[in-house]
This record gives structure tokens, sequence and C-alpha cells, in this order.
């Protein structure tokens, strides 16, 4: 399997439709956890090599509850991916966060119910820290790109995923607005802690299409204006994010690229060569073969 591929970029298929990027391929991959939303596209882009995940699948087939996110970010890490661009769009619960802005969030509130939001278990326990869940050093990178870009950037934020597919009520906006949430969206998590258990810098670019419901004096958001907005926002998206993979340093070492050095707490000897095939990609430098 590559491993001179270090970024990844999980998002719509939209994003890698750009001229700049060349030497394409396309890449159908098994993984423990079943198979990719759809194969992923590598192709070099600022002279680095990059492998695109379309999130909900070709033709935007996955919902929210059902992407594949497991296998998505283990066919990332057996590339050799280190760092993860997300593109996400999202909703605003505050009135300085419009439509059109782009969001470079610091914080996560995870209010998902049916997802399975880890590598582990059947036969091995790990307990990952997750405090920081969106890496420094890609924040940064992505909101200065954001900015020479022509973007409007915000940085930091409490970003909450829901578990949708449906849209908010009124009574649960009101409330996440109460919680001091920023933006509201449906696939960051668990996308943000498999990330962080698979040792790899994770950063969302949340693009905000609408103001949620909350808001009395704007439309309330709908899939038709959602889409309209998502459409205007995707080339500044595409353009920050060519400016920061030109200056990601890939062998930059975050305090991620070590998370699992002292958070797995099961014995070694209590390993099976079942868990340590299964999770090779993820363990192997730490237990043996």
């Amino acid at each position: 399997m590559a491993s001179d591929i270090k970024i990844g970029v999980i998002g719509g298929s939209g994003l890698y439709d750009m001229p700049e990027i060349t030497d394409t391929e396309w890449l159908d991959i098994d993984t423990p956890f079943g198979k990719p939303s759809a194969p992923l596209m590598v192709g070099t882009l600022r002279g680095k090599r990059v492998a695109f995940v379309p999130r909900h699948g070709d033709g935007h087939t996955f919902d929210p509850t059902y992407v594949p996110y497991r296998a998505n970010l283990y066919a990332l890490k057996m590339l050799g991916v280190r760092f993860i661009i997300s593109v996400s769009a999202c909703g605003s619960l505050q009135e300085q966060y419009a439509p059109g802005h782009i969001v470079l969030a610091d914080q996560l509130y995870d209010n998902t119910r049916h997802r399975i939001a880890t590598f582990f278990g059947d036969g091995i326990a790990a307990h990952t820290p997750v405090a920081d869940p969106f890496d420094p050093y890609l924040r940064g990178l992505l909101l200065d790109a954001v900015d020479e870009a022509g973007g409007t950037s915000h940085d930091g934020g409490l970003f909450i995923t829901i578990e949708g597919p449906r849209y908010s009520t009124k009574g649960e906006s009101r409330l996440y607005r109460s919680w001091g949430c920023d933006i509201i969206g449906m696939t960051t998590s668990p996308e943000a802690f498999l990330a962080a258990e698979a040792e790899m810098a994770y950063a969302v670019m949340a693009h905000i299409t609408d103001y949620d419901v909350w808001h009395e004096t704007e439309e309330t958001v709908n899939a038709e204006s959602v889409a309209q907005t998502a459409a205007h926002n995707v080339e500044t998206i595409k353009a920050a994010m060519a400016i920061a993979i030109e200056h990601l340093d890939v062998d930059h070492v975050c305090p991620v690229h070590d998370n699992l050095a002292n958070a797995i707490v099961t014995a070694r000897d209590s390993l099976t060569d079942d868990v340590k095939t299964r999770l090779d990609a993820i363990i192997g430098r730490y237990v043996d073969a």
C-alpha cells in the first residue's frame, strides 16, 4: 500500500474537480471495516500526493448516520496519511457566523446517537485523548489559507454534530445556542474521534450554508437553499485547500501523531492475532505483529 500519501481530504466529490490536480488514479480499497464510501481518488496537488474521499459516496448515496466512517478513515491510514482536511457544510448558531463564512472550529460536541465512534473494542481497549479534537497546526494553516483565498474566516468555535438526516426543530436549535454551540453539522463526529485514534491530525473547514432554524428573519434551512450556498462556497474552499496543502509540512510532528503511546490498556499478551491483524495500520507500531 502506498506510503507517500501524507494528506487526505474528506468532503464532497466536487472538491477534486480541480484543474490543478494531476497524475490521478483511483484506488478501490478493502479495509477490516468494509469498503470506504467510494473508491479514493489520489492525485498531485501543489507538488504533494493527496487522497480524496467522497464522504457520502458517488452521487451522495449515504446519509450522515450510515457513512462508513471507520472504513474511510482506516483506508487513509493504510495509505500513510498523517493529515486530514475535512470539508463540511454546516449551519450557524450565532449571528456573526454568516452563510458563506468558513469556520475553523476548535472544539466539538457529539450529539449523535447511532454511530460507532471507535476502532477499538472486540478484544482491545484503548482510551485516546481528544481534549483538542482539531489539530492546532493544521487549523492555523487552513485559517491563513482561507484569508489568502479571499474568504471570510472565523478562528475557533464549538461545533455540535447532530444525528440527522433531518434538520433541527426550533426548540433544539435554541437549546444548542443556549449551550454555547456556534455551528451545527452532521458528519464531524465520529470522523474527528476516529482520526485521533488513528493518530492522524484532523481539522475541519466548516463552511456555513444557513442559520439553521433559530433565526427569526432568515429563511428556515432546507435542502435546496443549503445546496445553493454550498455550491457558492466550494470555490473558496478549493482555493484555500490548495494553498494550505502547498504550505503544509508533511513531516511536521503533531501531538496526535503519538496519541496511542499510553492509550492502549489491554495487556499486550492478551491481544489475539486477529486483533493485531485487524488494527495493524493503527496499533502495529505499539504491539508485536
